[in-house]
């Protein structure tokens, strides 16, 4: 075995080039099917982590303006949802689990003590925490005896824990909202759990609250979610959604076929409809990275193809002086194997390394928050190990394969055909 190496050794340092290139189309095929995936995962998993913990089986009802003129109105109208509309929706749709609501406010400036600050600001139902999937670090969220009372509390988030109360423990504290002409006082009952480094801040208070402070107890939501149970098809979904429109036409008096009088997002469509776009766009991936794969492959048959053909007069030689077929084709593939599976390696490790260090830089960066939520379009662009090294494993089988089939053809030849066939 020593003495095979060392003929397979001396064979690649008097053909240094050629070595080189065969490495390279190896190599470069693996890097690139690692960097491929490795995308396509990265744009699934920031696509997908928007979804974060809410809950995929939600839709969300949007009031909008009406595009078609009915029973006496004008187009253009504005829709404003209630909490009557709440009502309804539970008291007559069986399908409906869990309802909630939000209505979004104007920024105010939220001070504690001589600390100030800007903040997003929400009025929400309690639900909200569990459709939406909002984690808490300390304390509570709103809770159903909030709404009933209209108290006067509120969730904030670390970054206000941060900013207003240098890091401490908030629960308990009086804050106040507002100007100094307008100023409402709360109690801080809970922290979200976020990035305490995010650039917008944002807090909740019971939508009662809400609507008695800052819409003169005006009963209009911004949107209503809820969660839906007993629906297995897309038929039924779309029976379902009909219906739920159809009835707030009724109550909204608006033509039911007007589109853009209520928005309805389906949480659960659209999970669907992403995992379908990000199958294809796996597939597509899959597709241009096995085409570079299958380059490099194509470019070590056509080099050891060619190094056999150059080396036919010296296999002839060998077996004029006793060497056996097998042993010809035996040092053939051993070179074909080592330098597949040494460069196929090279190029999945830099692959991996090149997707770790894009992951760690992705990382670092602050993350993009709108004060509605943080978003992302790439996330932990990295692949299965395993994904990659099948890779290299049938890139190898394939310069097996390779470099076969030229070796057995070498090793045929007749003593004195071999001898003769380089001149």
């Amino acid at each position: 075995m020593r003495e095979l190496l060392t003929e397979i050794w001396t064979s690649v340092r008097r053909n240094k080039l050629r070595t080189i290139l065969t490495g390279f189309s190896v190599a470069w095929g693996i890097f690139m099917l690692v960097i491929l995936l490795g995308s396509g995962n990265g744009l699934k998993n920031g696509v997908m982590a928007n979804f974060g913990d809410y809950a995929i089986n939600s839709i969300d009802l949007y009031g909008g303006r009406t595009s078609k003129p009915f029973a006496g109105y004008e187009k253009g109208r504005r829709i404003r949802m209630r909490n009557s509309d709440l009502d309804m929706l539970t008291g007559e749709f069986p399908e409906i689990r869990e309802i909630a609501a939000n209505m979004w406010l104007s920024q105010k400036t939220a001070s504690y003590g001589n600390r100030f600050m800007k903040t997003g600001l929400r009025a929400c139902l309690p639900k909200v925490a569990r459709i939406e999937g909002i984690k808490l670090a300390s304390g509570r969220f709103i809770n159903e005896m909030d709404i009933e009372r209209r108290r006067k509390v509120i969730v904030i988030d670390e970054a206000m824990q941060r900013v207003l109360f240098d890091g401490r423990n908030p629960l308990g504290k009086k804050l106040r909202l507002g100007d100094t002409l307008a100023t409402s006082v709360f109690t801080v009952v809970g922290v979200e759990k976020g990035d305490a480094d995010r650039p917008t801040a944002y807090c909740y208070m019971p939508l009662t609250t809400g609507q008695l402070i800052y819409k003169q107890n005006d009963p209009e939501v911004n949107n209503a979610l809820f969660t839906i149970e007993g629906i297995d098809t897309d038929a039924e979904m779309q029976e379902f959604e009909k219906r739920i429109l159809a009835r707030l036409a009724q109550e909204h008096r608006f033509d039911p076929t007007d589109e853009s009088a209520i928005w309805l997002e389906n949480s659960m469509e659209m999970y669907k409809n992403m995992a379908v776009v990000f199958g294809g766009i796996n597939f597509f991936v899959w597709i241009i990275g096995l085409g570079t794969l299958l380059a490099g492959i194509v470019g070590v048959s056509n080099i050891m193809l060619v190094t056999v053909t150059e080396r036919t007069a010296e296999f002839g030689i060998r077996k004029a002086l006793g060497a056996r077929p097998s042993s010809i084709v035996r040092l053939i593939l051993t070179e074909s194997v080592l330098i597949t599976a040494l460069f196929g390696y090279i190029g999945m490790v830099l692959g991996v390394a090149v997707m770790e260090v894009v992951n760690y830089i992705i990382r670092q960066m602050p993350p993009d928050d709108s004060g509605y939520g943080q978003t992302t379009i790439f996330l932990d662009p990295t692949l299965d190990l395993s994904v990659a090294v099948s890779a290299t494993i049938v890139l190898v089988i394939a310069g097996l394969v390779a470099g076969y089939i030229p070796a057995r053809r070498a090793a045929r030849l007749k003593t004195i055909d071999a001898l003769r066939y380089n001149k």
